[in-house]
Parts: C-alpha cells; structure tokens; sequence
C-alpha cells in the first residue's frame, strides 16, 4: 500500500470512524449474528451468513483504516495566500476544451471527481499546487497527452468538516 497524505482533518475523521466501527458496529454486528444464530439451522440460515459479512466487511475496513493511519504522511493545508494549495477551489479554464471548471484540491482520501473534488497526488493536482492566478500550468495525461489549464481564481477553503473519507 502506498503512503497516503492525509492532513490533520483527515486524520481526524479517520480516527473517529475506527473508533464509532470498533464500538458501535461491532456491538452491532455481534448481536445481530447472535440473533440469527438463535433462529436454529445455520445451513440454510440467510440472516446468519448476512450477519457474518456485515461483521467481515466492517473488520475489514478496520483494518484498512488502521493501515492507512499506521502509514500515513500527514501533511499541512496551509499555503500562502495567492498560490493553490490543499482544500482550496480553484476556478480554471481548459485551453483545449474552451471551458471554465471550478475544481477543489483535496487528498486522495477524499477525492470525488464527480463533485469537482481532485486529489492533490492527480496530474491536474499536482500540476496546480503552488501555482497563482494568470498562471498556465500544462497537465501531463497518461501515454504522453497533455494539455494546458490557466488559475482564473482561487478560493482559500480550511473548511474539511462536510467532506467524507472514501470507502476503499
């Protein structure tokens, strides 16, 4: 697995999901098993076997945000105030395409393409990190395509507090 850079807020969500999971699923998952299990013949038993891959997948995930957490490089979501860095919105214009994005730099951990959220570890992410308004950054694509964006606007962003860490 490799290392995940994760900042202070990510951390935070992280650890507060272990422990809800270790605490409250768990619990949960216990008694449901129990529950089906006191129903009699397991061979044909469906809320058994349902009860024991709830408990199996929330073990797993477990396991994986331990993992995460264990290996994790945290880092800061401070930048200065005209260039982008971690959290903030970043209104660009594709060269190429002849369109305006507002997209929002985040970690790999909470990246959501679909809702304009790109991990600072992407292409685009990288490309952008640093970089100020009027700036025209090229983003190097997989198999050598590249393209060139230009920083319309950035908007400072701290806030983590509605984002969610991804599954798997």
């Amino acid at each position: 697995m490799a290392r995940e850079k994760l900042t202070r807020g990510d951390v935070k969500k992280i650890e507060e999901e272990l422990e809800y999971r270790k605490v409250v699923v768990r619990k949960k998952a216990a008694a449901d098993i129990a529950e089906a299990a006191a129903q009699g013949d397991r061979s044909e038993n469906f809320e058994y076997y349902a009860a024991k891959k709830f408990r199996g997948e929330n073990e797993s995930r477990i396991r994986y945000l331990e993992r995460v957490l264990k290996t994790a490089e945290v880092i800061s979501d401070e930048s200065k105030e005209d260039e982008v860095g971690m959290n903030n919105y970043v209104v660009v214009y594709d060269l190429e395409m002849q369109q305006e994005e507002t997209l929002r730099i985040v970690t790999s951990m909470r990246n959501d393409i679909l809702n304009g959220q790109i991990s600072v570890e992407s292409p685009i992410g990288k490309a952008l990190m640093g970089h100020k308004v009027g700036d025209v950054v090229t983003i190097h694509a997989d198999d050598g395509y590249s393209y060139q964006m230009e920083i319309r606007k950035i908007i400072k962003e701290n806030d983590e507090s509605g984002d969610r860490i991804r599954s798997f």
